[in-house]
């Protein structure tokens, strides 16, 4: 066996690999007579099946699996003697027009890439902008009167429509004098301000009385989700059936329990509510300060992403927006999902992937057992059976490599922070949660 090796691109090698008639042909007599040991053909004894029928019925399978076993070893032999790390898959192929005499060829090339060389980029010039924020009385207040709101009853009234309220209406909207899709509507009940529909479409019903109609013209955006309605202009015809108001329930004992307070105690109520809204503070801060030290790796690193990475990557987020219209009930199968869409995220993940596994191996922030055990138990503690959480962890390989991989993330936001400069910034608590004001 022989093996010559090329560079065809930057990260692209080709191996040409030549492998001795000789061996394959010895190697499959010596397979054939081992199998007539022990082969089962009708009208033969066990282990006295001729030579020459086990080569007639198994011959060809026995060469490809020869064949095969033997392309593997050189490639692998010639790999680590090059010392090279392979990025995906390598594709064989007989080579075009060698040992054309051949029952089967016997030269190959192996066309592969390699994982490229990453130089990080200095972290020390970045400067990281850390949100401080607060949580008052009133963000806890402002809280409980969003669950109180979700939890509404709503009362007929016979004034006339306001924000908040919720109301049935009928509508039938038309372009160019048509009906178009979507645009028509019997009973359909909607919260005021809550932007289920356009708020130009919202402000013409505020105001109505229950059992009026009205007509109006409204613009879709230009950016407007439905394509053949962007940018043009329907006339709408509304009815107004009914307007409801709502009634928020009183903060007590029994608005407690229904927030898993088991003794209703409202304080409890309260003090759960500040936990959990500081819990989110400090996963939405740590989300825009990994955002930050992330962009900052790859902006300031250069580096190649592998096709073949990327074209897994590609293939791994269509198999998971598949599966999670699946979840929504939508059915995928059918749907097309253009590589494109993904190219640029999937790209942006390989480079990351190859950035962070650097940034890993040259400062040692492996993910230690202890920080992925206490990670699964923070996890865990926001269920209510937290030691079944852990457990459920800790059975799947699968499951547990994913909070290594935060653990992974996490040290290198550590690293990163004690090495960038590192400014915190007093942020206000709707504008860290993305709130309108």
């Amino acid at each position: 066996m022989a093996a010559t090796l090329e560079q065809t691109n930057q990260l692209e090698r080709r191996l040409d690999i030549t492998l001795a008639p000789a061996e394959i042909d010895g190697e499959v007599q010596n397979r054939l007579k081992q199998l007539a040991r022990n082969v089962k053909m009708h009208g033969f004894r066990p282990g006295k099946v001729p030579l020459k029928v086990v080569a007639q019925q198994y011959g060809e399978q026995v060469r490809r699996e020869v064949m095969g076993d033997a392309l593997q070893k050189s490639f692998g032999d010639a790999i680590r003697e090059q010392n090279l790390r392979i990025a995906g898959y390598p594709r064989f192929e007989p080579k075009a027009g060698a040992n054309a005499d051949a029952a089967l060829p016997v030269a190959f090339s192996a066309t592969f890439e390699v994982y490229p060389e990453v130089a990080v980029g200095d972290v020390s010039t970045v400067a990281i902008e850390r949100p401080q924020v607060e949580i008052s009385d009133a963000e806890v207040e402002k809280t409980i009167n969003i669950m109180r709101k979700q939890r509404a009853t709503y009362e007929n009234v016979s004034r006339a429509a306001a924000m908040d309220d919720r109301v049935t209406i009928d509508f039938e909207g038309k372009i160019d004098g048509k009906v178009f899709e979507g645009g028509a509507g019997t009973d359909l009940a909607i919260v005021l301000g809550e932007g289920r529909l356009l708020k130009d479409f919202e402000s013409q019903v505020v105001g109505m009385l229950s059992g009026a109609s009205k007509s109006f013209e409204l613009r879709f955006p230009d950016d407007y989700h439905g394509k053949e309605v962007a940018g043009k202009t329907a006339t709408f015809e509304v009815k107004l059936k009914q307007v409801t108001e709502p009634k928020l329930a009183p903060v007590d004992a029994e608005f407690a329990k229904t927030l898993g307070v088991a003794d209703g105690n409202v304080e409890t109520m309260r003090r759960e509510v500040r936990e959990n809204l500081e819990r989110e503070v400090k996963r939405r801060v740590s989300a825009k300060v990994k955002d930050q030290i992330m962009q900052a790796l790859i902006d300031g690193t250069q580096v190649v992403a592998p096709k073949s990475l990327v074209e897994m990557e590609v293939e791994r987020m269509q198999a998971s927006m598949r599966q999670e219209l699946e979840s929504r009930g939508v059915k995928s199968e059918g749907m097309p999902m253009e590589a494109s869409i993904f190219e640029a995220a999937a790209q942006r993940r390989v480079k990351l992937g190859l950035i962070l596994s650097e940034v890993v191996r040259i400062h040692g922030l492996q993910a230690k057992p202890e920080q992925v055990k206490a990670m699964v138990e923070e996890q865990a503690q926001t269920y209510e059976a937290p030691a079944e959480v852990v457990k459920w962890y800790y059975q799947s390989p699968d499951r547990l490599r994913e909070i290594e991989s935060m653990a992974v993330e996490e040290n290198v936001v550590t690293w990163a922070l004690a090495t960038a400069k590192v400014a915190d910034k007093k942020t206000d608590f709707d504008e860290l949660m993305g709130n309108s004001k």
